[in-house]
């Protein structure tokens, strides 16, 4: 059985040559540590996804009703 040699792209994190295959454990990064920066980042809310905000989101100030 071959083994493909996969495709090279773009790693998120670094931006550097990364192998897009079976053989690299952390696709489609580059390393574990380029990885690891993108997991922290996700972990410490440096990545968001924006949303509408409703009058219902926001905090009530206790003893006001809706």
């Amino acid at each position: 059985m071959e083994v493909s040699e996969g495709v090279t792209v773009s790693c998120p994190t670094c931006k550097g040559p990364s192998l897009f295959s079976t053989s690299n454990h952390w696709r489609p990064f580059c390393s574990e540590r380029c990885r690891q920066h993108d997991l922290g980042a996700w972990a410490s809310e440096g990545y968001r996804v924006a949303t509408q905000v409703s009058a219902d989101d926001l905090p009530q100030e206790p003893g006001t009703a809706h």
